[in-house]
């Protein structure tokens, strides 16, 4: 009967260690799911975000020199010509560079509309039609403000999707430090607490012969 005991509970404790590793295991599946899914957005704020940014930073800096090039009168129309011509060819290569990288649906559509802007400039450069260059410019500058405040956003939804795993993945890890300290309880009190007390004998009464 002791020995049913015995098996009984040490049955139980190890039913018990294995639901708990059970879900420690699942728990560990998830973090790991979890610690990837952040890595990648870390990775696409920078990869996507901050380089994009600096693909922006310098369009708008040769935007501006095309700008003020095409409003300077005191400038021959072939030294115009072949500085914007110059800067166009720069603009283009950084095209090739944008265009890599991972572009959502609103920032291809206002990507179009800035390479569109660029097209006008190179056409009007033809023309040595000045005036529309300066427009075409601006209309370009602010295409590309707009899409840096889609920049911005994208970054910020990046970096809280990613705060909020970590937060899980940290919860996630106490929940399991939780479990494995009721786990050692219960295991201590089934196999060593039950045990001692079942070795303590009661005394008998003294007998009254």
């Amino acid at each position: 009967m002791k020995d049913q005991k015995k098996y009984s509970n040490k049955t139980k404790a190890a039913f018990i260690l294995l639901i708990v590793m059970l879900i420690i295991l699942l728990g560990n599946f998830n973090t790991l799911l979890n610690s990837k899914n952040v890595n990648e957005n870390i990775n696409a704020i920078y990869k996507d975000r901050l380089v994009v940014a600096h693909y922006i930073f310098q369009y708008s800096k040769e935007l501006h020199f095309i700008k003020a090039e095409a409003e300077k009168l005191n400038l021959s129309d072939n030294i115009k010509k072949d500085e914007i011509v110059h800067t166009l060819s720069v603009i283009h290569d950084i095209d090739d560079l944008y265009a890599k990288t991972v572009l959502t649906n609103k920032e291809k559509q206002y990507f179009d509309a800035f390479l569109l802007s660029c097209k006008e400039i190179n056409k009007q450069v033809e023309n040595k039609n000045w005036n529309k260059i300066a427009i075409s410019s601006g209309e370009a500058l602010k295409t590309l403000e707009s899409l840096s405040q889609i920049q911005i956003q994208e970054g910020k939804s990046k970096l809280a999707s990613a705060n909020a795993m970590y937060s899980k993945n940290n919860s996630l890890g106490q929940l399991q430090i939780a479990l494995l300290i009721i786990l050692g309880g219960i295991t201590f009190y089934l196999l060593i607490v039950k045990k001692i007390k079942r070795k303590i004998k009661i005394p008998e009464p003294p007998s009254m012969n």
